[in-house]
């Protein structure tokens, strides 16, 4: 009976933990929106709707062979379809998973729901979070995220566990390993951490040192076999065994470890900030939170000192943890660059250890009878988490000069004010956008409206890039017209604009060419001063069918309909905005419906380029 109490209250709790982090995580990243896709996500829908499942899963012969990450990829995008907002939110709630996962782990670590939760909570804050919800390409960086904590959790267990229990630990460790290989190849690194556990262990089981070593060697043959070689590929199209040197190893590593400690240590494209421009009441609050820290791990190591602890196996996972968050920081500083978001796999791992830390100290001081002694370490924890909520939520405000940020938000504004618009009537217009500072690629402009449409086509859409409103001609229903406001990082529908400045019927006139019997319209001439109209009849023509055109109030023009169709030109100076009145002594008697006081005539379509 006592046990099913202590079951029924740990479920409440996680129930209870679980949605305190969804609140939260929906409310910290309420900033965040997919509206648009553009360069890696873009790239990566269009191969999803032009390659079949197998090339899209299993690209041989690419540079990176990331199958169980495509095959999750397939899967998501099949899920939302061409609702791309949908994105954010189950990238939040995949994050709120990793939170979760992290929450359960602390609370085995530490034996405390409240350490838990409070590591739940600082991974959700963190600012290094940014790609996993902003991108298509979040997804890759989740999984990650996710399976390699799985991995530490993982060998901690079988490191500190007994019996059979502990060796079906070491090998969901491997099956892990075997797995995140193949969601991102930087994780290949952690394979010297399994050698080292079975070596703490001092395993003399032969099956449990193959297991590593055939997951390896496994991996390594898939890669060689699917893309030809085994070194991993670098970041922005660049080969790691050209790029990297021990010098920016070395500086790169020291950045990451700087920002597992809350400093900005890169430059401000890739992390919002450098610490050095944040203002000051930033720069103490982070100072204190680093002497927290400091001072819950002198509280550790005086309290391992103090009770004179001598077994082998708590500075063995001591060591498992530090060559864990290790090897992520050295697999991630043999590139170009340093990016938040491979860091985010280190911050949660450096979470674990403090929860693991606690749990050590709470144990020694349990078996002396003095876990009130405990309090003032979970104190240093909570305020740590406390006093970092803050500068993660101000450093969360400097996403906007995160490199990828503005071209974001111009392509969430180019959805907004097409499709977000006009929904399926955006199919087969030609979208005209004043300007190219964007410089949106060719592959944009072919792709970007493709996802938006349920049969990945968008026949006869294009987009065509002007550098004034004139070029454009007379706006028909066919047409946008947008501008780039590189200012504010969006584009402009200046449509009705540009249609009214161009071409306003003052009567009788419809936007969808129909005039009545009696027409008034304001046109403005293009360079050359042409006006061209031409007139339909759709019905049976009858004798002596006339239409006279006026041009400020003179009559120019006497037209015989002899014919369904006919053309006329009107001369006019350049960019003179003319008046123009049509009357017709026909109309088409059979029409459904009458506009306005007088009955449709005829079909007009105008130009003046």
């Amino acid at each position: 009976m006592e046990k099913q109490t202590k079951t029924m209250l740990r479920w409440k709790t996680d129930l209870i933990v679980l949605f305190v982090l969804i609140s939260l995580a929906f409310w910290i990243n309420q900033g965040m929106e997919i509206k648009g896709l553009y360069m890696d996500d873009l790239y990566l829908w269009s191969c999803y709707g032009e390659q079949s499942f197998f090339q899209f899963v299993f690209p041989i012969g690419s540079t990176r062979f990331r199958f169980l990450y495509y095959l999750f990829a397939w899967l998501e995008l099949a899920l939302i379809g061409n609702h791309v907002w949908l994105i954010v939110p189950i990238n939040i709630l995949l994050n709120v998973g990793i939170a979760f996962t992290l929450y359960q782990m602390a609370h085995r670590f530490s034996h405390s729901a409240t350490v838990g939760a409070l590591a739940g909570i600082a991974f959700l804050f963190s600012r290094m979070s940014y790609y996993q919800i902003g991108q298509l390409y979040g997804l890759m960086e989740t999984m990650a995220t996710w399976m390699a904590l799985g991995i530490l959790y993982q060998l901690c267990e079988y490191l500190n566990g007994e019996g059979r229990t502990k060796d079906s630990c070491f090998v969901r460790a491997c099956l892990l390993y075997v797995g995140i290989c193949f969601v991102h190849e930087r994780y290949m690194v952690l394979i010297p951490l399994f050698f080292l556990v079975l070596l703490f262990h001092r395993s003399r089981e032969m099956k449990l040192w193959l297991w590593p070593s055939v997951s390896f060697a496994l991996v390594q043959a898939v890669r060689l076999v699917s893309i030809g070689r085994l070194m991993p590929a670098g970041t922005g199209g660049t080969d790691v065994a050209d790029t990297w040197s021990v010098g920016s190893v070395i500086r790169f590593a020291v950045s990451q470890i700087a920002y597992l400690f809350g400093v900005n240590a890169g430059p401000e494209h890739l992390n919002g900030q450098n610490f050095r421009q944040s203002p000051i009441w930033i720069l103490v609050i982070i100072g204190i939170a680093d002497l927290l820290l400091a001072a819950f791990i002198a509280a550790f190591i005086i309290s391992l000192v103090r009770h004179q602890v001598t077994r082998p196996r708590i500075f063995q996972t001591c060591f498992l943890f530090v060559g864990f968050i290790g090897g992520c920081i050295a697999c991630s500083s043999v590139t170009i660059r340093v990016e938040m978001r491979w860091v985010y796999v280190s911050y949660g791992a450096a979470l674990l250890f403090l929860s693991w830390m606690y749990g050590v100290m709470t144990e020694l001081l349990m078996k002396k009878g003095m876990l009130l002694h405990a309090v003032p370490y979970l104190a240093l924890i909570a305020a740590y988490v406390v006093l970092m909520a803050p500068a993660e939520l101000y450093y969360r405000q400097m996403y906007p000069n995160l490199y990828y940020w503005p071209n974001q938000q111009r392509y969430n504004s180019l959805a907004e004010e097409t499709y977000g618009t006009y929904g399926d009537k955006i199919f087969g217009k030609t979208i005209y956008i004043v300007g190219n500072q964007y410089e949106m690629s060719d592959f944009t402009a072919n792709t970007f409206f493709k996802v938006y449409d349920k049969e990945r086509k968008a026949e006869n859409t294009q987009v065509v890039h002007i550098e004034d409103i004139w070029e454009a001609g007379i706006v028909t229903e066919d047409m946008l017209i947008l501008q780039e406001e590189p200012e504010f990082d969006r584009f402009q529908d200046i449509t009705e604009t540009v249609r009214n400045i161009r071409c306003k019927g003052v009567y009788g006139y419809y936007r969808d060419g129909w005039i009545d019997e009696r027409a008034e319209i304001r046109v403005m001439a293009g360079e050359t001063g042409k006006i061209e109209l031409s007139f339909l009849y759709p019905r049976e023509l009858k004798p002596d069918q006339w239409l006279t055109i006026y041009v400020n109030g003179d009559p120019v023009q006497y037209l015989e309909f002899d014919e369904n169709q006919k053309v006329v030109e009107v001369q006019a100076l350049p960019f003179e905005r003319v008046r123009l009145e049509i009357e017709t002594n026909f109309y088409v008697e059979d029409a459904q419906e009458q506009r306005g006081e007088n009955r449709l005539a005829v079909l007009l379509g105008l130009k003046a380029d």
